[in-house]
């Protein structure tokens, strides 16, 4: 890990407990979260692979990806310049400039951006609430990631149709009560759900979140896994949790 990064007063920096690898954060505008990490240990990536992550914030799923699998490269856009640059000073210092690359840009433009069927994979952890959808942060970068301001579900999914090959695979994290917009819009845009696995706080809870894999012009199938389960108890992780985070079961 380089140790000549600029890290600024206001920032941190985060260990990933994934091949060394740090992350630079500023909590006053948005950390990365559980769904994060969730995201990145749902998508399978393959040898020899291309990956976009769209909306990348820290760039946490990009460098994730790097250290979790066998991809070539990763790239992760994202379009506020504030959190692009800091994402950009991560991948620095953690010395994957040759894999991992964050560009500056709108979601929307991403077809254009880097051209079509460009990647083998797409990610994303877009914002989950859209309009009404609960109080917004009155800063505007938490806003910006929580809230459908500066783009929407269809725009997520429809730049992730542009952007993959043909047959190649989308993973979002959401939100269940937008489970059927999930589904009408993947449809939409050719990108046929695969698998779906419900996320839920505690084996008696809920389903708090929603993973998705999507194929584009794939075959209508679809398999729903067992639900992923974050605690066996407060502030206790299960064992599958412990292995997506670190690799290896609780000691």
């Amino acid at each position: 890990m380089r140790t000549d990064i600029t890290i600024h007063p206001h920032e941190r920096v985060d260990d990933l407990h994934r091949e060394g690898h740090h992350i630079i954060q500023d909590p006053k505008r948005f950390c990365f979260g559980v769904d994060a990490v969730i995201l990145a240990g749902f998508a399978k990536v393959k040898k020899g692979e291309k990956v976009l992550d769209l909306g990348t914030g820290t760039g946490i799923i990009p460098i994730l990806l790097a250290a979790k699998t066998k991809g070539e490269h990763f790239t992760g856009l994202e379009i506020q310049p504030e959190s692009a640059e800091m994402a950009n000073r991560s991948v620095l210092m953690n010395e994957l400039e040759e894999k991992v690359e964050i560009r500056e840009g709108d979601i929307k433009e991403a077809g254009t951006i880097f051209g079509g069927a460009a990647f083998d994979v797409v990610t994303s952890n877009p914002p989950y609430m859209n309009e009404g959808g609960g109080l917004v942060n009155p800063f505007e970068a938490k806003a910006i990631a929580r809230h459908e301001i500066l783009c929407s579900l269809e725009d997520v999914v429809a730049a992730a149709a542009k952007c993959l090959k043909p047959q190649g695979r989308f993973y979002m994290i959401h939100r269940p009560h937008r489970l059927t917009d999930i589904m009408v819009h993947l449809r939409q845009y050719k990108l046929e759900p695969k698998r779906i696995r419900f996320v839920q706080p505690y084996a008696d809870k809920e389903p708090t979140m929603v993973l998705v894999e999507a194929a584009r012009g794939g075959k209508p199938w679809v398999k729903v896994d067992a639900p992923l389960v974050i605690y066996k108890a407060p502030n206790e992780y299960t064992e599958e949790i412990y292995e997506i985070y670190y690799g290896k079961g609780q000691a």
